[in-house]
């Protein structure tokens, strides 16, 4: 048997969905009403055009790599999150790795204090949006204040022909201690089991994907009890290690980015998609190459230091086959 032949094998036949938190997105432009300061030209991190063309080139590089080897093709859905406007996501899918994808965007404004919102870009050739709203997320912080997080974004579509639903998702976030905002990320779950209910009323037999930035690893009480029911797989639980995940907080990895979905992708039917496998993409050079955050995702700040990476996550993504 010809192994290197076995191990190079592509197949064309798979098509990659991924999800991918592009860290501060930002132009350079303020917006007057959103909390967009530290990223500007005239801030302590001095974001300015040449920074920002950078890293749309840099992300442009990653995206179009993921999955690559093995489909021989960019994916054909990403789900974004950490983008301030359409405007970024329309620079990024025309950079030179991606101009000639031919890549859609789906992208709402969000009530997000900073600005950012999550998005959809998908390669035309293989997606048709049906339908796309934005879904309110609607949580308190302890003082009763309402806490102005990201909507989730429901996009409906025919992928080579068969309907999909993609819901994509950014959590509230942890900064003011993971237990103590825990209760947010499970109302954000919830308000994604309503979508789910809603969809599956309609048709029982609805294939669904459920991705996004969870602040959450597959093992916490929001993914795992409230969000992944008996309806959903999560393949993404076998992927978090002591060694490996998607973003890294103190020398300890976490797997918050996350790609779920219907059980039915696990049945073989003609001209349907079917699960194949899932990874988290952390090929060497989205990665720091040395010093004490070696193997940490190459991002594009530490602190207030420019870095000039990429994000300070891993994208994850799932094959599908088309039988």
């Amino acid at each position: 048997m010809n192994t290197t032949r076995y191990f190079n094998k592509t197949h064309t036949d798979h098509y990659t969905i991924a999800f991918y938190n592009l860290e501060n997105l930002f132009d350079t432009k303020d917006d007057p009403y959103t909390l967009d300061n530290d990223f500007l030209p005239d801030s302590e991190k001095q974001w300015n055009r040449k920074r920002y063309e950078k890293k749309i080139v840099k992300l442009g590089t990653a995206i179009s790599n993921i999955g690559f080897s093995k489909t021989r093709k960019a994916p054909v859905l990403v789900g974004v999150a950490e983008v301030e406007n359409k405007s970024v996501l329309e620079d990024l899918i025309n950079s030179k790795h991606l101009k000639h994808k031919d890549y859609g965007i789906v992208h709402y404004d969000s009530p997000d204090e900073r600005g950012i919102d999550v998005g959809l870009l998908y390669q035309k050739k293989y997606f048709e949006v049906k339908n796309s709203e934005k879904i309110t997320v609607l949580v308190n912080n302890d003082n009763g204040d309402r806490d102005y997080t990201r909507d989730i974004l429901w996009i409906t579509g025919n992928l080579n022909d068969e309907e999909i639903h993609i819901l994509i998702n950014h959590w509230p976030s942890r900064r003011d201690g993971a237990e103590l905002t825990a209760y947010k990320r499970i109302d954000a779950a919830e308000k994604n089991r309503e979508i789910i209910s809603q969809i599956t009323a309609e048709n029982p037999e609805a294939k669904i994907i459920v991705m996004g930035d969870f602040n959450d690893d597959p093992s916490s009480q929001s993914v795992k009890k409230h969000l992944v029911q008996q309806d959903l797989f999560n393949p993404m639980e076998r992927l978090l290690t002591r060694y490996r995940g998607t973003t890294n907080y103190r020398s300890q990895w976490n797997l918050f980015d996350q790609i779920i979905f219907s059980h039915n992708f696990h049945k073989y039917e003609k001209g349907k998609h079917s699960f194949s496998d899932a990874a988290i993409f952390d090929d060497d050079f989205l990665k720091i190459y040395r010093g004490r955050y070696k193997g940490n995702p190459f991002r594009t700040y530490i602190g207030k230091k420019y870095t000039g990476g990429y994000s300070d996550h891993f994208p994850v993504y799932v094959r599908l086959k088309r039988n």
